[in-house]
């Protein structure tokens, strides 16, 4: 059963894996928790101010790069490279029809039955 075997192994990798990551998670939960606790209150409080600020700051840019992108997609900007698909440089209604007076077979009823 060498399939069984090698999806049993590959299952048993993942599970190892996870097992690791969680217990790095864990490691790293103990460690931040042990940081904070050494610092006083104020130090504490203001990096949280810091943060905060920081998180506005970000919220901020995005809305404004969202806001820009919007703007500039209603205006059609990102079309200005482009060909316009209306403005052919052959015109085509000028042109022979290559269809009137050919030698194709009259399709009107039996196409298929004789």
């Amino acid at each position: 059963m060498g399939i069984l075997d090698t999806i049993k192994n590959i299952a048993k990798n993942r599970s190892e894996k996870s097992e690791k990551f969680k217990q790095l998670q864990e490691e790293d939960k103990l460690q931040s928790m042990l940081e904070e606790r050494k610092k006083s209150a104020n130090r504490r409080e203001l990096e949280r101010f810091y943060k905060e600020e920081e998180e506005k700051e970000i919220q901020e840019a995005l809305k404004k790069i969202r806001k820009d992108k919007n703007k500039n997609a209603w205006k059609g900007d990102f079309l200005k490279g482009e060909k316009n698909m209306s403005k052919n440089e052959r015109p085509i209604l000028k042109e022979k029809n290559i269809f009137s007076g050919s030698k194709m077979p009259n399709l009107k009823g039996g196409m298929f039955f004789k």
